[in-house]
């Protein structure tokens, strides 16, 4: 019986040596895997603004985001692997004597409260579906008219080019198309950089910018035949970019200047 016992041990000690090892378990997800987690409870969520706001917001800002002295927690590693508090808990209870936080001896449920409010930050920040755009038109339509005339009318006419603008755009979409007036997919005119090369004999081509970098520069001339040059040498490449006004202006902008112009061009209807 003995033996047999002895056996069985052995046979056991055997297969469990030659078991295979269990994989790892899988990292918690994080980044937008995070807006898959349950929404925190609404009430949970304001609750636990209230207490942070009233303990945490001097250092980490109101909205959570970072302040002067304390990191920001809506992107933070921590805080984004924190479920239910089981990470951000010790860190308030305990502090960080040596980054400067102190000790905050809060009750369970206010932990619990401050890990909703956090998770709620989290998700809406990831969650690009869910942002509100507000009203843009907040600025004066004369002081914009008057920034109109002294810089844009050189290019611009609110009887030509412009006319109907107010309407044609929503105030959002009107306000990049002045910001960044890029060419769009749709557009019956789309703006072209023109330019033309000259080679080292004299000989020079014109044509609309097709491609342009340190090294090659081609252009589509007025046929439509496709013309690439290398820039090594004493190539001599001109650029005219009708866009290159917007550029400027959008160093000077100040943000007083953005919300007035566009509060003109909505009149222009």
């Amino acid at each position: 019986m003995k033996t047999l016992a002895a056996l069985f041990l052995l046979i056991t000690a055997t297969a469990a040596a030659q078991a295979p090892s269990q994989p790892a378990a899988p990292a918690r997800p994080r980044g937008n895997m995070l807006i898959s987690r349950a929404v925190p409870d609404p009430a949970a969520v304001e609750r636990g603004q209230k207490v942070f706001s009233a303990n945490c917001s001097f250092c980490h800002g109101s909205n959570a985001q970072g302040g002067d002295s304390g990191p920001d927690l809506v992107r933070s590693e921590l805080a984004l692997d924190d479920d239910r508090g089981d990470k951000i808990g010790p860190v308030i209870l305990q502090g960080r004597p040596g980054k400067g936080m102190p000790a905050f001896h809060l009750p369970p449920d206010q932990i619990l409260d401050i890990a909703a409010f956090l998770r709620a930050r989290q998700q809406a920040a990831i969650d690009r579906n869910a942002y509100t755009i507000l009203n843009v038109v907040t600025g004066d339509p004369e002081k914009g008219r008057e920034y109109f005339s002294e810089h844009c009318s050189k290019c611009h006419s609110p009887a030509g080019d412009l006319a109907g603008v107010g309407k044609k755009y929503d105030p959002v979409a009107l306000q990049s198309r002045f910001l960044y007036p890029r060419p769009r997919p749709g557009d019956s005119h789309p703006v072209e950089s023109k330019v033309t090369v000259t080679l080292p004999t004299g000989q020079t081509y014109s044509g609309t910018l097709e491609y342009l970098d340190d090294f090659d520069v081609a252009l589509r001339d007025a046929a439509g035949d496709y013309h690439s040059f290398s820039r090594e040498g004493r190539l001599k490449v001109e650029v005219h970019d009708p866009l290159a006004a917007h550029a400027e202006l959008l160093k000077k902008y100040s943000d007083a200047d953005m919300h007035n112009i566009l509060a003109y061009l909505v009149t222009l209807k």
